[in-house]
């Protein structure tokens, strides 16, 4: 598994964690934002922060994109 993909699956295991949600609910949101998208997009950066901010990150990502539509 590439280091992208890992990161990936860090992502979306550390979101469904914090917001307490299973694995389907959690895919469901990321595939429904483009939350992969973005985090291929911005990897070089959001792969040196830790849990705790890469989730709040896509959770500001996931507000900005419910708002735009």
């Amino acid at each position: 598994m590439n280091k992208e993909l890992q990161y990936k699956v860090f992502c979306l295991e550390s979101y469904k964690s914090v917001h307490n949600v299973s694995g389907s609910e959690a895919l469901d949101i990321f595939n429904r934002y483009n939350v992969f998208t973005y985090l291929e997009r911005f990897y070089d950066i959001l792969h040196t922060t830790g849990r705790l901010y890469i989730v709040n990150d896509i959770d500001e990502y996931i507000a900005e994109q419910k708002a735009e539509g």
